[in-house]
């Protein structure tokens, strides 16, 4: 028997549809707006022509003011239609503009246009299985850095190393290991701040490698290292005093395997810090998570599938605090604890003493 459909709820979700669409393509907007520097430029000037606009940002006219229409219909920005001029409200700039640090929004857009990039493939995959691999996301490790890069800069060393009680210990000397380091910003910034500790940060990618050592090289850091390594292949025993992993533990292939390995590598009394996404491992526990679509979404378009790839356990973004403790007590750590840090929304952290 066919189900009569109640008009208004059709009509509501058909709204939550249009709604979702707009919202979709304006996100493609705000990326472009980031990535041409476009809301910084904005927020300096008072309410200007789209000509006037794309001066100040030496960009093409045309493109800024379709650009900006998108905005202005999107309430992103103000505009004047008797005068034709478009305003960044400061309230929004404080969300899209660099110098808001890590409250800048407009740098998780662009993660829209990274993810949709595969998506092709990823439609293959709920057919045939198996997953994307690293190599098909083209600036995963730029985007990944600079999202991570600005809460780093904000609030690692001040922030988050006091709290985890790791500070004093760096400060006198020890040796330290990064795993999956990416472009390396976070094992830079420590190597910087404490130059009487030894440091070395590992990763798959030899790309990702490559811009961590010449940021060092920028730097002038000679305390740091960082080498292309498997962490499935880490095989070093009671080597380090604090081990890291910043967003990478769920990514592996074996993430088993990966935590008892760095359990094995770190020093009696040592600390291992795991870092990563604020979550229940429960479905139902997340429905009310301010940003759990977008989360599944990512996990689904890259943290799961390139696990997959990989033939690995696929454990995604999402596998929560419940799971991740639990793993982490599994490779035999001592202790557990989960902290919160002020100016990381996004992450617990997980403080395991070996």
């Amino acid at each position: 028997m066919t189900q009569a459909l109640d008009a208004n709820k059709v009509q509501a979700f058909a709204g939550q549809m249009m709604s979702i669409l707009n919202h979709g393509m304006l996100s493609l907007m705000v990326s472009i707006g980031h990535r041409t520097g476009l809301f910084d430029k904005m927020a300096t000037l008072g309410p200007s022509t789209a000509a006037e606009i794309a001066r100040a940002a030496s960009l093409d006219e045309r493109y800024v003011r379709e650009w900006l229409s998108s905005l202005a219909a999107g309430r992103l920005v103000d505009y004047d239609g008797r005068r034709g001029t478009f305003h960044l409200p400061p309230e929004h700039a404080a969300c899209l503009t660099r110098s808001a640090g890590p409250n800048n929004l407009a740098i998780l857009a662009q993660g829209v246009a990274e993810y949709g990039s595969v998506e092709g493939a990823i439609v293959e995959c709920f057919a045939k299985g198996g997953g994307v691999p690293y190599e098909a996301y083209h600036r995963f490790h730029d985007l990944a850095a600079e999202m991570s890069g600005v809460v780093f800069d904000a609030i690692l060393v001040d922030k988050v190393l006091p709290a985890v009680d790791v500070a004093g210990r760096l400060a006198a000397g020890a040796d330290v290991l990064d795993v999956g380091c990416g472009k390396g910003h976070a094992l830079n910034l420590m190597a910087k701040a404490f130059p009487a500790s030894r440091f070395v940060g590992i990763d798959l990618c030899e790309e990702a490698v490559a811009g961590a050592r010449a940021e060092a090289a920028r730097l002038g850091l000679t305390n740091v290292r960082f080498e292309r390594r498997d962490a499935a292949q880490l095989d070093t025993s009671s080597a380090y005093d604090f081990v890291t992993a910043f967003d990478t533990i769920h990514d592996q292939a074996d993430p088993a395997n990966v935590l008892s390995r760095i359990k094995a590598a770190i020093r009696p009394g040592g600390i291992f810090m795991c870092v990563d996404i604020a979550a229940s491992s429960n479905l139902a526990d997340n429905l009310d998570h301010p940003i759990a679509p977008a989360l599944y979404a990512v996990s689904t378009l890259h943290c799961m599938t390139v696990s997959l790839a990989q033939g690995g356990a696929g454990l995604g973004s999402m596998w929560g605090q419940e799971l991740a403790q639990e793993m982490i007590s599994k490779a035999g750590f001592s202790s557990v604890k989960v902290e919160r840090i002020e100016g990381d929304l996004m992450n617990n952290y997980y403080v395991a003493r070996a």
